[in-house]
């Protein structure tokens, strides 16, 4: 059983809440558990794949090991002063959509013996339950309209990213690498590319604004 597989969807919505209050990595994950919680998977599916991959981040960057590299900023300034709450979510998030979606997809597609294509559907449902996280993140993080006068940076840092197109970046990032399966050197370098440019994102989402 390798580290991916030994993690499900019940321990997203189990997992006792293990953090003090405003711990980046802490904050990331409430919001992600509420969200989990709202929703079944089968084993297998591609939303329990989904979980499976961020759970694994999690317990690698929890035990000091070593998280892909897209993970590895929330964890380096989880304690930032400077850092906002809603920065910490959003950072979670795009790592959870631009990498662990992306190899979440090519899991699935290498169990059932399947193309992408097939996975349309799940893929569109994952990406109502990822919209609902990110309006969760919104509504819950984002500092009211008597703050955002004096939080301009904030503002425009949160502004700046996109789900849908870190949705649509994931998907085609799943597809080539899909495409590549018969083809492990390159496949490797595409998805290592992957997490960086993810982790890059990540950095620049997490600028202190304060």
């Amino acid at each position: 059983m390798t580290q991916t597989e030994e993690f499900t969807e019940p321990a997203v919505r189990s997992r006792p809440h293990r953090w003090p209050p405003g711990d980046g990595v802490g904050v990331f994950h409430d919001v992600r558990q509420k969200v989990g919680e709202t929703g079944h998977p089968e084993a297998g599916s591609l939303e329990a794949r989904l979980a499976e991959r961020y759970l694994a981040a999690l317990a690698a960057g929890e035990a000091g090991g070593h998280p892909p590299e897209c993970w590895r900023p929330l964890f380096q300034y989880r304690h930032h002063p400077g850092v906002r709450p809603v920065q910490f979510a959003l950072a979670g998030l795009h790592a959870h959509v631009a990498h662990d979606l992306a190899l979440a997809v090519v899991d699935v597609c290498r169990t059932r013996d399947c193309e992408p294509a097939a996975l349309e559907g799940e893929f569109e449902r994952v990406g109502d339950l990822l919209a609902s996280l990110e309006e969760r993140i919104h509504d819950e993080l984002m500092p009211g309209p008597d703050l955002l006068r004096i939080a301009d940076p904030l503002t425009h840092l949160v502004s700046s990213w996109s789900l849908e197109r870190a949705r649509e970046a994931a998907w085609s990032a799943a597809r080539v690498l899909r495409q590549l399966r018969g083809l492990p050197s390159p496949a490797e370098e595409l998805r290592q590319q992957t997490d960086a440019g993810a982790g890059l994102v990540v950095r620049f989402l997490l600028t202190p604004c304060r």
